[in-house]
Order: C-alpha cells, then structure tokens, then sequence
C-alpha cells in the first residue's frame, strides 16, 4: 500500500500562523517592542490550540501535522519565550542569564520529544509536565504585566528562578490536566456555569490580569495536587489499623 502524497491545508494554515507569531516575536525583541513580542507568543497559543482541534473535527490528522506542529512549538515556546526573556531582564547576569535562557529552550525539546513519543499523553486526560505553551504564556503574561500595568520590569533575579522553575516543571513527571474534551451537551451546576461567564467576563474586560492569574495558576496546579495526593496518602496510612498476625507458640 503506497502512503498517502500531499499534506492537509486547513489545520497546516493554522500551524503555519503559530510559526509566524513565533517569528514574529523575535522581530519585536529585537527593535525592543518586548510587549508586541509576548503577545504574539499569546497569540501563538491560539493558533497552536486550534489547529489540533480543528484536524480532529475534520478528521484531518496526519503524522505530518504532528511533526509540523512539534517543529512550530520549538519556535513559538522554546525559542522566542527564551530570546524574550533574555533580551528583557536576563542580559545583567551574563552567562547565567543566557544559561537560564537556554535551559528554558532545551526543556521545551525535551518536553515535546517525551510528548510525541508518549501516546498516553494525546489520548489520557491529563498531560505529564507542563505543556510548553503553558510555560511560554507564563513568560509572555509576565512581560505583558509589567510592561503594561506595572510599566517597569521585574526583577532579574526572580526572572532566572521563575526561568528554572518552569524548565523543571516541563521535564517533570507532574500531572496537569489536559481539558482536551469538552461535552456541551452535558448539564452542569449553576455555580459552574456562573464561573464560566464570571471568567469570560474577567478575560475580556482585563485580559492583560487574567492572563497572568491563568498562567500562574495552572502553572501550580501540578505541584498543589502532589501536595494533595501525598498528605492524603499519609492521612490514610495514619488511620488504617495495622494487620494483626495470629499468635503462634
């Protein structure tokens, strides 16, 4: 059987626009637009969101995607976020600084090689270490805060342990959740349905806030739900009584 010639348009497009916002952004830090550079890393995500979805709905995957989508992940959330990040507050710390940068870079090749050779993690419901747009949109939320909000930039030295932080969580084995499925049909609590509309609310009216909080949070959600599982494990090693052994003379 001969394999199937030629590659599918419509999710290619969309990979082809998370390329471009990668590009883009390393255009922007060079003529120092830092803020424009972050958000075509936020735009980046979007793009990067849908074009799977969109092979999915259409039937459309191909192994060709994967790799395409993989090779415009390495641009988009290994590289630019690193050039943003070195070229805005890590330059001061010479070696270290651009070390950190690089390290940010290799997990993220890291991560997505684990992620392409990992088939639990596309069909499970969670993803194992954060997914690298998550951590460049923490990088991107960041530089968009305080050079909007705060117009000033944050410490260097929290830049570099926010840096490293991030690169752990990629390699980690740390669960997050994926929210790959979504069931509209399926009836949910009022009071979810009202955080639904109160987060859309917050999203559009200060977005800039709201991607920051987004980030951050989902960024330790991993780490708080060890914590949880662990202290719960010891909890129920405490309460259950111990097995008694029949005496034997």
């Amino acid at each position: 059987m001969k394999p199937k010639k030629g590659i599918h348009i419509l999710p290619s497009l969309f990979t082809t626009g998370n390329v471009f916002c990668g590009f883009y952004a390393f255009v922007a830090v060079l003529n120092e637009n830092f803020y424009y550079a972050a958000w075509a890393i936020v735009i980046g995500m979007i793009f990067d969101g849908l074009d799977g979805r969109i092979a999915r709905m259409t039937k459309t995957t191909s192994a060709f995607g994967m790799q395409y989508d993989s090779l415009a992940d390495i641009i988009t959330f290994g590289m630019a976020p690193a050039f943003l990040a070195y070229s805005w507050v890590l330059k001061p710390f010479g070696r270290l600084g651009w070390m950190a940068a690089f390290l940010f870079l290799l997990c993220t090749a890291l991560r997505l090689a684990r992620f392409n050779v990992t088939k639990s993690d596309i069909r499970g419901s969670y993803f194992i270490g954060l997914p690298s747009p998550a951590a460049a949109a923490v990088v991107a939320s960041i530089v968009i805060a305080f050079e909007d909000l705060f117009a000033t930039r944050i410490n260097p030295f929290i830049m570099v342990m926010v840096i490293y932080g991030l690169a752990f969580l990629m390699v980690s084995n740390i669960k997050y959740p994926a929210f790959k499925k979504f069931d509209f049909k399926k009836r949910v609590a009022f009071s979810r349905f009202l955080f639904v509309i109160l987060f859309l609310y917050v999203l559009a009216t200060i977005p800039r806030v709201a991607l920051f909080i987004l980030g951050i949070t989902y960024t330790i959600i991993g780490p708080i739900g060890i914590l949880i599982s662990n202290k719960g494990s010891v909890v129920e090693e405490e309460t259950t009584p111990p097995v008694q052994t029949p005496f034997k003379e």
